[in-house]
């Protein structure tokens, strides 16, 4: 198990927390899109937060859906997660080159500037739960930790990264998302601000080789933590010709016609993962029946 995801608690139940490590996750996105540095980082970050967001869902079927609507050059981007640590998603554009930021860092925030967060939970009732926010940086880190602010009431603590080779491989990437539980006593929380303050980078703490485990330990150690779960996390893309067969049969039978006239076959990408799917002559007569 390569990359996977730890759940724990801490400060006797006061405190839930979540810790990934993404770096396969992350370069198999970035291969299936061939995104630029900083769109590998949006898109890893998103997917690795995604990913744990995932994991707090209660229902076997239960699905979230992570989308930002931005005025920046990324134009958008879509992460959809489910319970058991699956995760796909894609940028609307995945090439963006911006200078670095007053940092020095991949420039996330330039490339998203200002937008919308919207969190989607499908449970299986008639209507699916959507919380929203505004983009706060366009770090996606901070983003989440006012989405969870605002919209959950849950006071959270959320970290990403994703660190790139020279070669614009993904060198590291990962993250943690802390929680006060409500009863959360004042005395904790002060402790735990000032040890979320002092902490280095999640990028910094993968390359000093910490695990998830190691990273909660770095973080919650001196609040007792104990680690309840580990779960495997992957990019998992669950299209099929089939699926894209009954999306082709949504078309009027007008548009239909039109494609089998012009006598070729047509090749249709799945927006997640980029697989192509092609269809001949035959196969759209089929259809449009």
């Amino acid at each position: 198990m390569t990359d996977y995801i730890v759940r724990a608690t801490a400060a006797d139940a006061a405190i839930r927390a979540f810790a990934i490590t993404s770096r396969e996750m992350v370069e198999t996105a970035r291969e299936d899109h061939n995104t630029s540095p900083i769109m590998t980082a949006a898109l890893g970050r998103l997917l690795s937060g995604g990913a744990m967001m995932g994991t707090m869902l209660k229902g076997e079927k239960d699905l979230l859906t992570l989308q930002i609507q931005c005025s920046g050059p990324a134009k958008g981007l879509t992460v959809t997660a489910d319970s058991k640590g699956n995760v796909k998603g894609f940028a609307l554009n995945p090439v963006v080159e911006l200078p670095p930021n007053q940092q020095g860092h991949l420039n996330v925030g330039g490339a998203l500037d200002l937008g919308i967060l919207s969190v989607i939970k499908d449970m299986g009732m008639k209507e699916p739960y959507v919380g929203q926010c505004q983009l706060q940086t366009g770090e996606i880190a901070e983003d989440l930790t006012y989405y969870f602010a605002t919209s959950e009431q849950i006071p959270s603590a959320v970290g990403l990264g994703v660190l790139m080779n020279p070669d614009n491989t993904v060198k590291q990437a990962g993250g943690f998302i802390i929680q006060l539980m409500p009863f959360t006593s004042d005395e904790v929380i002060d402790k735990l601000e000032k040890k979320i303050q002092e902490i280095d980078s999640v990028t910094m703490m993968l390359e000093r080789g910490l695990s998830p485990e190691g990273i909660l330990d770095e973080i919650l150690g001196e609040f007792g933590v104990e680690i309840v779960d580990k779960i495997p996390t992957a990019f998992v893309c669950d299209c099929s010709k089939e699926k894209v067969s009954r999306a082709l049969a949504t078309i009027s039978k007008k548009d239909m016609d039109s494609i089998i006239n012009d006598g070729e076959g047509i090749e249709v990408k799945c927006q997640f993962c980029n697989k192509a799917y092609h269809f001949d002559i035959d196969e759209l007569k089929e259809l449009r029946k």
